[in-house]
């Protein structure tokens, strides 16, 4: 019957094409404006470590001013200062914690044709590497010695590596940055964090870093600050050693945390830490500690911002528009074939029957428009792709769960704007129109 059902509704799209095409025309619009930026919001929003996000912690410790909150209601600063940075390192009981800081220098590659490049830098301890399951092509992390003394160790990126190297195995070997030799001690292969969710203070969907060096070199190098950097009160002194020392923030902590009661004992740490530092004259403000998931982070950096999810409202709302004008075509679609349902209901045919073939009929059409919304799709995050560049290359593309929800949605779509005029429809009676005829 469904085989027949299929026969029919082929033959009653042959038979008026262009209303056909343009109810399919209809939907692929509105697909494609839900889809484009569904996909966007779909991808900003996902889970970029879903096998421990509910494990790594970042920590925010407030150490504003006593007069007013660094954000209102009542919000700690986003970032540590160094001084906090450093001790949480040292002190706290975690097994794994990493500091981090973003900054940049100048790699100058050996050998003919070879230019130097700024490269992006990321300050760190070697956890970080286990905590974020950053994948090595050649090597390891720097050693723990490493991380205390400052040592000149490097880890490359896959595309560094490959700039400076041309993809060899490098470990072993030196780079020179900012005029002093460094040795590689690990390559990482392809990695890319879509949200790079470790330091979204400097951009959640900046591209990731070219290398990463042991955090100490920040205060041994006297290497730039990068990113934001905020502070309630001058630094005491002139120059660098008076800014590591201040109260300014610009330094991201993690810590990973495998149950609750670790977190709750970190908390105590935390809590332990500050009333320490208070006996010191900082942290005059009350205790207001933060421990904060990596979703739960995201969502409180807004890293989907306002303006995406409005566009995807928006774009829903243009589908709605284009379902409304398909049941307008569909009715005048369905006002031609009242002879030929009456027929069919005169020699037996059941409601129901009759509303299972024009069913079928609208699913054709939604099939139609939701591969072609689904291509309109892939056009628009193409363009998006060219206007934004590579700030957006890993999230302006179509994955499998995406292509089904696209063609599921149209489906749904189509049977949802065809419910009325085959209801309508199909409750003709067939009397007057075999008598008309």
């Amino acid at each position: 019957m469904w085989l027949y059902y299929t026969r029919l509704a082929w033959l009653s799209l042959k038979r008026h094409p262009l209303l056909s095409l343009l109810m399919s025309g209809a939907i692929a619009l509105g697909i494609g404006a839900a889809m484009t930026t569904i996909t966007i919001n779909y991808l900003m929003s996902a889970d970029p470590i879903p096998e421990k996000s509910d494990r790594l912690f970042y920590v925010q410790l407030d150490n504003w001013s006593p007069n007013e909150p660094y954000d209102e209601p009542n919000e700690p600063p986003d970032q540590l200062t160094y001084t906090d940075a450093t001790a949480l390192k040292a002190q706290a009981p975690a097994q794994l914690q990493t500091a981090l800081a973003q900054s940049g220098g100048v790699i100058e590659p050996q050998g003919l044709g070879k230019e130097p490049f700024l490269a992006r830098l990321r300050l760190t301890h070697n956890d970080f590497f286990t905590m974020f399951n950053s994948p090595f092509l050649y090597g390891q992390s720097w050693s723990d010695s490493a991380d205390e003394t400052g040592d000149r160790s490097i880890v490359l990126s896959k595309n560094a590596n490959e700039e400076i190297f041309a993809g060899e195995n490098s470990v072993g070997r030196t780079v020179r940055l900012e005029g002093k030799e460094f040795r590689v001690v690990g390559v990482l292969d392809e990695w890319v964090l879509k949200p790079r969710f470790y330091d979204v203070t400097t951009g959640a969907f900046n591209e990731m870093e070219d290398a990463y060096l042991p955090f100490k070199l920040k205060e041994t190098m006297e290497l730039p600050n990068s990113g934001n950097t905020n502070c309630w009160k001058m630094p005491e002194g002139e120059g660098f050693k008076s800014f590591l020392t201040s109260e300014c923030v610009n330094f991201q902590f993690w810590v990973q945390l495998d149950s609750a009661q670790e977190k709750q004992e970190y908390m105590s740490f935390l809590n332990a830490y500050v009333e320490e530092q208070k006996k010191l004259g900082r942290f005059p403000r009350p205790l207001n500690n933060r421990l904060t998931d990596v979703m739960g982070w995201m969502e409180h950096e807004n890293v989907v911002d306002d303006d995406a999810e409005v566009m995807m409202y928006l774009s829903l709302m243009f589908l709605a528009v284009c379902l409304l004008n398909t049941i307008g075509l569909l009715l005048t679609k369905f006002s031609f074939k009242t002879g030929e349902i009456a027929l069919r209901r005169a020699v037996g045919a059941t409601r129901m029957q009759l509303y299972q073939q024009q069913l079928v009929e609208t699913v054709f059409i939604g099939v139609a428009g939701g591969i072609g919304g689904l291509i309109l799709a892939a056009l628009g995050l193409l363009g998006i792709e060219y206007l934004y560049g590579d700030q957006v290359k890993d999230l302006a593309s179509l994955n499998l769960p995406l292509l089904g929800i696209g063609i599921l949605l149209a489906i749904i779509s189509s049977v949802l704007a065809g419910a009325y005029p085959t209801w309508r429809t199909c409750r003709i009676p067939p009397a007057s129109q075999l008598k008309s005829e």
